[in-house]
C-alpha cells in the first residue's frame, strides 16, 4: 500500500479532491445552522443533532472515497466485478419493494432499515449504472462489437429496464429521470457510432413508455393527491401556499430575504418552523437566506468545478473505461445539481433530490463519495497515463 500512494501520490487530483472536501464541510455548517430549530422544536432533540449524525456521515464517506480511490478503476470491467454489481443493486431494489418504508410520509416506498443506518438503493443504482454500463460496452469494444446493436444492448437495457420497473414502484420519478439521463451520458462517451446511439436512444423510449403504461394501469396508486398537489404547486404555489405549496412559497420567502448579502450565518427566519426540514432538499434556500448571492455563488461553484473536472478528464482519458465513468460521475453530479435547483427554483416540479455533498443525508453523501473516490482514481491514472506519453514523444 505505501509503494501504490509513493508510486502515485505525484498524480493526484489535489484541485478536485479539495474542491469535493470544502463543499461537504461547507454543508456541515449549513446543515447545523439550518436544522436546530427543528431539532429543538420538532424532534425534541439537541440543536446539534443533524449535525452529529451528519459528521458520522461524512466520516463514512472519506472511507468510502478511500476505497473507491485504492481499487484500479479497471477492476469494474472484471466479469465477477460486474455480476457483483448487478446482483447487489438488484437484491436492494428488490428488497425495498417487499421491506421498504416511506420517511416522513413522502410517498414513495424508497428506504431500507439496515439497523445501524438507513439506505436508499436507488441512490446505489445510479453509481452501479454508470460502472456496469462503462464495463459493458468497454468490453464490447474491446470485441469490436459495440456498434453490433443487438449483441450490443440487449443485456444493459434489459438490466436498466428492470431497475426503472422497481423503482416506477416506490415511485421515485426523480431518481428514473436522473438514472435515464446518467445512463445516456455514459452511452454517449462510449465512442459507438451516432447510428447505433440513436437506435439505443429508441429502445430506451420504447422501455420507458412500457414502463409508464403499467403506472397507467395501476394510477390510482400513483398518481396519489400528494404527487398532484406537488404538480399543482409547480404551476402555481401562491395558489395553494397553505398546502402543497407552501414550501416552495417559503422557499422563495428564503431566497428573496437573502438578497446580495444575505442575513447573516444562523440568521434565517424560515428555518424557524416555517420551512419543513430546512436541512434537506431545501437547504440552499437557506444558504441564500443567511448568506445571500455569494453563499450560492460559492457552491454552485464548487459543484460546477467538479462537473467541469470530471468532463475535462472524459476528454483526456484514451481509455473508454475511464472515459465513461468520468462522464457518467461528471453527469451525475451535475444534473442532480440541477434538478434540486431548478425545483427550488420553480423551474422544474419538486422532485426531493438532494443537493450534492451540501444536503444532509447519509446515502447521497456516502455514495457520492465512493463515486469522487473512483473519479480520483481514474483521474490519477489518466494523469500518469498522459505524462508517460509525453516522456515517450
Amino acid at each position: 500500500m505505501k509503494t501504490y500512494f509513493k508510486k502515485y501520490a505525484k498524480y493526484f487530483d489535489y484541485p478536485l479532491f479539495f474542491t469535493f472536501v470544502l463543499l461537504c464541510l461547507f454543508g456541515l455548517v449549513m446543515i447545523y445552522s439550518s436544522s436546530m430549530f427543528w431539532a429543538v422544536n420538532t424532534l425534541g432533540q439537541a440543536p446539534d443533532y443533524f449535525y452529529k449524525r451528519q459528521l458520522v456521515n461524512l466520516i463514512l464517506a472519506m472511507v468510502t472515497f478511500l476505497i473507491g480511490f485504492i481499487i484500479p478503476y479497471k477492476r469494474y470491467k472484471d466479469r465477477s466485478m460486474m455480476l457483483f454489481i448487478i446482483g447487489a443493486m438488484l437484491f436492494l431494489l428488490i428488497a425495498v419493494f417487499f421491506v421498504g418504508y416511506s420517511p416522513g410520509n413522502s410517498g414513495a416506498k424508497s428506504w431500507l432499515n439496515l439497523g445501524l443506518f438507513n439506505l436508499q438503493p436507488s441512490e446505489l443504482a445510479k453509481l452501479g449504472m454508470i460502472l456496469y454500463f462503462a464495463a459493458f460496452f468497454t468490453k464490447k469494444r474491446e470485441t469490436g462489437k459495440i456498434d453490433i446493436i443487438n449483441e450490443s444492448i440487449v443485456p444493459p437495457i434489459g438490466v436498466f429496464m428492470v431497475v426503472l420497473f422497481f423503482i416506477a414502484l416506490e415511485p421515485d420519478m426523480g431518481a428514473i429521470g436522473l438514472l435515464t439521463i446518467i445512463v445516456l451520458s455514459v452511452m454517449a462517451a462510449s465512442g459507438m457510432k451516432f447510428k447505433t446511439f440513436g437506435k439505443i436512444i429508441g429502445t430506451l423510449i420504447g422501455g420507458m413508455l412500457a414502463v409508464f403504461l403499467l403506472l397507467f394501469i395501476f394510477k390510482d396508486s400513483f398518481f396519489t393527491e400528494r404527487r398532484m398537489g406537488r404538480l399543482k404547486a409547480y404551476l402555481d404555489p401562491f395558489k395553494d401556499a397553505d398546502a402543497f405549496g407552501y414550501q416552495m412559497v417559503n422557499g422563495y420567502y428564503a431566497i428573496g430575504s437573502g438578497g446580495v448579502k444575505g442575513l447573516g450565518l444562523g440568521q434565517s427566519v424560515q428555518k424557524m418552523g416555517y420551512l419543513p426540514e430546512p436541512q434537506t432538499d431545501f437547504i440552499l434556500a437557506i444558504i441564500s437566506e443567511e448568506l445571500g448571492t455569494f453563499g450560492i455563488a460559492v457552491v454552485l461553484f464548487g459543484l460546477g468545478f467538479i462537473v467541469y473536472r470530471s468532463m475535462r478528464i472524459a476528454i483526456k482519458a484514451k481509455d473508454p473505461l475511464a472515459r465513461m465513468i468520468a462522464a457518467g460521475v461528471g453527469s451525475w453530479i451535475g444534473i442532480q445539481t440541477f434538478v434540486n435547483v431548478g425545483g427550488l427554483s420553480g423551474i422544474i416540479p419538486l422532485t426531493g433530490v438532494p443537493l450534492p455533498f451540501i444536503s444532509y443525508g447519509g446515502t447521497s453523501v456516502i455514495l457520492l463519495s465512493l463515486a469522487m473516490g473512483i473519479l480520483a482514481n481514474v483521474s490519477m491514472m489518466v494523469k500518469r497515463e498522459q505524462y508517460n506519453n509525453e516522456r515517450l514523444e
